[in-house]
């Protein structure tokens, strides 16, 4: 079956939608000529500005009027005649979406309360080895071949010109903030791995708005001079592609991760409450996974936690960062 106007679906956080663009590479590899759009919950729109393979970027305002947002959106989908609905996300909203879009096929997850009214159902499941956009692959195996596409956002030459005047090697970048505490490398750990970063190279801080307090923290309680902050000043497509030209770049479990995927940047990943096997490992060439193994706590869930349940953090303080330089 040829598909000639798809969307797919994926209204979760940055880091899922990040690598639901390894669908469009597939997508548009299986179908050149298509039509290819996608749905992203509002504030992740950003990424697939002026995406090479999108006709349309559609967002959803989860936060101000909900459910009139949703009834506008199925009628805009219904409205677009998708011949073709893929769903990466697993929850009801965007299953009542897929169920109701009026396409001629509808793929999605097993697990979405909407799943019997889909075409194709998949088994959402973690296994080891087995990454997330392997489990989005299995969506579309029935229509297309099994290449396995990777991640690939799409920086403009407008942001090629805002970071060229930060292209000055060598030079690293770092990530330090997480929503989810116990997915965070603590403030002593960053600064444990700045001494450890030679003087000569010059550290990047990257993040949101709100991360520019704790990198502050950071350089001032440093006291290293090559150290630029840049939260807020950079958008995630400038920021990704700052990251492909770092040398390293240092990340938690959290989007800054799967941007360095997208870009095939190297990446040095520190994972604590969560591990790599629920498939939310980095994907670059040149990366490693730093982790305490061994820890019969861990992991202590799917996502992050506040706090530690055990009070201890052990798989945060435990880290050994001398395994984490180039």
């Amino acid at each position: 079956m040829r598909y000639q106007n798809i969307l797919v679906i994926q209204t979760a956080f940055i880091g899922d939608a990040i690598l639901a663009s390894c669908l469009l590479e597939k997508l548009h590899a299986s179908f050149p000529s298509a039509s290819i759009s996608i749905l992203v919950r509002k504030g992740n729109e950003g990424i697939y500005e002026r995406h090479p393979y999108l006709k349309e970027t559609l967002v959803w305002d989860k936060k101000e009027n909900k459910l009139k947002n949703l009834f506008s959106l199925l009628f805009r989908i219904r409205k677009n005649k998708y011949d073709c609905v893929i769903n990466c996300h697993r929850y009801a909203s965007s299953g009542f979406l897929t169920a109701f879009s009026g396409a001629k096929h509808s793929a999605g997850f097993k697990q979405n309360p909407f799943s019997f009214l889909f075409n194709t159902t998949v088994k959402h499941r973690f296994a080891k080895h087995l990454h997330e956009i392997h489990r989005y692959h299995e969506l579309v195996n029935d229509f297309c071949d099994n290449t396995v596409y990777l991640p690939r956002l799409y920086p403009s030459s407008i942001d090629a010109e805002r970071i060229a005047p930060l292209l000055q090697p060598p030079f690293v970048c770092m990530a330090p903030a997480s929503v989810w505490f116990t997915k965070q490398l603590p403030k002593e750990k960053w600064l444990e791995l700045l001494k450890l970063i030679p003087e000569e190279k010059k550290v990047y801080l990257l993040g949101a708005p709100g991360d520019a307090s704790l990198c502050e923290d950071l350089i001032s309680q440093s006291k290293r001079k090559n150290t630029i902050q840049l939260c807020g000043q950079l958008s995630l497509l400038q920021s990704a592609l700052l990251m492909k030209h770092a040398e390293m770049n240092y990340v938690n479990d959290s989007a800054p991760l799967h941007l360095a995927s997208s870009q095939n940047a190297p990446v040095r990943a520190f994972f604590l409450s969560t591990i790599p096997d629920f498939g939310f490992g980095p994907l670059s060439d040149n990366q490693k996974v730093i982790e305490v193994k061994d820890l019969n706590c861990r992991p202590c869930g799917l996502h992050g936690h506040k706090a530690c349940p055990k009070s201890h953090f052990n798989c945060a303080f435990h880290i050994n960062l001398n395994h984490s330089v180039i």
